[in-house]
């Protein structure tokens, strides 16, 4: 009898790093979702993306080689990104049900869920009223739990297939696209052009809410025709979502641009230009109050006030890097009288900051040097893309820049997180977490300088926020293009996630400016530049601190911190009288003399947010005393004008010396 044949198939081992550095051993092809059930099932279950050394893919796309892995949930970035990009595509898949023939543009994530630009047939326009029975014909489709399938085909199949559908909008992203490999997601009858990830089906879709209807041309360029842009959330669960329609209704409350006009703290201005805000008397107080704030902070830090232009040569951001980076989306340049020259709005103010490093010979004695402005930046933001004071086209960024030796390089950093801590605690935001931005290893061409300065700015911030004990987690592909950095994600009251303050190393930068020490050896040293901007900017982190507090201010903040009501007329002189003396006992004090009866004065101020009031009639007129309110506690008794003051005073001294604790 002969033997049996039987072929026995290799099998390729691969490692597989986890993120707490652990490996394991998997067989060749293992995907996403198969780790997960490894690890556990309740991960498997939760489990939405993979990130794949650095790159986030699809579940059950295979791994084919040794990689480290992490693997993203709801509560990750990643996750929620995974999650509303396949949302975008079923929301599709719904439009395109009900109107065949949709052409559809673009349909990216944001901040709260995604959106989809799409081109409706012919005669055919959408409403708020059409919007529930997409709602419910997603749910429908997410209940066949049908598989995004990812196919890759050439340019040139893609271009006849999209050609074929008379899809003119796809046609023109794909011919923008390098010739070679591109990838569609096919899922039930929908197919579209897509890079990913996406989820392994629609099944994980449970709830879905779109929320409203805008306009929107074509890429954002008025010159193009304009689309329909459909926004919508979608979660795991039905209860997120009815937490999350809780929170919207709160959030419309807490709008910085609703709070913003009723405090009269900020306006905009067709005639002046869209994206640039103006600030009113109450909102340049408040942030004369946080600008004065930080410059004390700052000083005790060592840092130095210094003022640039609000424009420069173009050659400057050429140098910089700049204008490679910004250049498309920033004003176009300025052209002087003189034949050749050209001038930019700044984009950034660190160019400048470079110039002044350079004014003097440095000494290694001489640093670290810090430099600190309030100074003002523009950028071309769509039009489509500008919202209240949280984007816009012109803003003042804290910034400061600190110029090192590479020995000072981790010290300084970690005074930065400290100033950071400072501003945290002083404006009340406790729940944060610190995100390290690292480069994409897979995309090296959207960052400037050497591998080796590279890794040494990764390394020192690394370092940095272990020893200063940070929770942190660490992002690929977030830093900027001169360099890695630190960002800090704050929770504010709604339990929203902002970006707010940001420390960024920079070797980079140093070296297109030749800048220059002199070291104790006697010979010439780079230094190394430390990007950093607490508030981030201005405009940003009012609108983040108004939706936070909603519009309740702490008291050494506040622009208005007492209003003196009269009870009538009579009282007026008093009244002038007390908020003289309380603007020289540098309270700031506002009298609201108005014909109208003591009830609606007070209901009015308390909208208005100040957080005193002080009534004042015939008694208090008599005996120089002041009847006291506070905001939301109602009253609180009388007391002399002098006891007021001194209760105020003490009030804010104690509010400002703990931070510093």
């Amino acid at each position: 009898m002969q033997p049996e044949n039987k072929t026995h198939k290799s099998i390729r081992m691969i490692k597989i790093t986890l993120p707490d550095n652990s490996v394991r051993e998997f067989e060749s092809g293992i995907t996403g979702l198969e780790i997960a059930k490894a690890i556990s099932n309740r991960l498997a279950k939760d489990v939405l993306a993979i990130s794949v050394n650095g790159s986030v893919w699809d579940l059950n796309r295979p791994i084919s080689d040794d990689a480290s892995i992490n693997l993203h949930t709801w509560d990750d970035r990643e996750g929620k990104e995974t999650f509303w990009h396949s949302s975008a595509h079923l929301m599709a898949e719904a439009i395109e049900s009900f109107y065949p023939g949709t052409k559809f543009g673009i349909g990216p994530t944001v901040d709260t869920g995604f959106y989809y630009d799409i081109d409706l047939p012919a005669g055919k326009q959408l409403s708020e009223k059409d919007l529930e029975k997409i709602e419910q014909k997603m749910i429908e489709l997410a209940r066949q739990k049908n598989e995004l399938v990812r196919q890759d085909i050439s340019k040139e199949d893609a271009l006849r297939m999209f050609t074929e559908k008379d899809d003119e909008l796809k046609q023109e992203l794909i011919s923008e696209l390098e010739d070679g490999t591109i990838t569609l997601y096919n899922q039930g009858n929908f197919t579209d052009l897509c890079r990913g990830p996406h989820l392994p089906n629609t099944g994980y879709v449970k709830a879905v809410k779109l929320t409203s209807i805008a306009g929107a041309y074509w890429r954002g360029d008025k010159k193009n025709k304009m689309l329909t842009r459909v926004y919508g959330v979608t979660f795991p669960k039905q209860k997120m979502l009815e937490e999350y329609l809780v929170m919207l209704e709160e959030a419309k409350k807490r709008d910085h641009r609703k709070i913003g006009k009723e405090m009269e703290l900020f306006t905009f201005s067709q005639e002046v230009g869209q994206g640039l805000p103006m600030w009113l008397p109450k909102g340049a107080m408040l942030r004369q109050q946080l600008e004065d704030f930080l410059k004390k902070v700052q000083k005790k830090f060592g840092y130095e006030q210094v003022i640039t232009p609000h424009i420069g040569d173009i050659n400057l951001y050429k140098t910089s890097g700049h204008y490679a980076k910004y250049g498309a989306d920033s004003f176009q340049t300025i052209k002087t009288p003189a034949e050749g020259e050209e001038y930019m709005l700044k984009p950034m103010n660190c160019p400048h900051h470079c110039e002044l490093y350079k004014f003097k010979p440095r000494s290694y004695k001489d640093l670290p040097v810090r430099m600190a402005e309030f100074g003002t930046v523009y950028r071309y933001e769509q039009s489509g893309e500008l919202h209240g004071l949280t984007r816009v086209r012109g803003f003042t960024q804290d910034d400061a820049h600190i110029y090192c030796r590479p020995d000072q390089l981790k010290d300084e950093f970690k005074k930065v997180i400290d100033i950071i801590f400072i501003i945290f605690k002083a404006l009340n935001f406790e729940d944060y977490t610190a995100q390290i931005s690292l480069r994409d290893p897979n995309k090296p061409e959207k960052y400037i300088g050497s591998t080796e300065n590279w890794d040494k700015a990764e390394q020192a911030i690394i370092e940095a926020t272990q020893e200063k004990g940070l929770r942190t987690t660490t992002v690929l592909g977030e830093a900027a293009f001169y360099g890695p950095k630190l960002d800090f994600m704050i929770k504010d009251a709604l339990g929203r996630s902002w970006q707010l303050g940001t420390i960024q190393v920079d070797y980079n930068l140093p070296e297109r400016f030749k800048l220059e020490y002199i070291g104790s050896d006697d010979n010439r040293h780079r230094p190394v530049m430390i990007h950093r901007a607490p508030f981030g900017s201005m405009e940003r982190f009012v609108a983040v601190l108004i939706e936070h507090t909603a519009g309740k201010f702490p008291l050494w903040l506040t622009p208005e911190q007492v209003v003196i009501l009269p009870i009538s007329e009579k009282y007026n002189e008093y009244a002038e009288n007390l908020s003289s003396f309380l603007n020289n006992s540098d309270i700031r004090s506002l009298i609201d003399d108005r014909n109208e009866k003591i009830g609606r004065k007070i209901r009015d101020n308390e909208l208005k947010r100040i957080p005193y009031l002080l009534i004042v009639g015939e008694k208090e007129a008599e005996s120089g005393m002041v009847a006291v309110r506070k905001q939301g506690e109602g009253d609180q008794g009388t007391m002399t004008k002098e006891e007021f003051a001194e209760f105020i005073n003490k009030e804010v001294k104690e509010q400002l010396a703990s931070f510093y604790n």
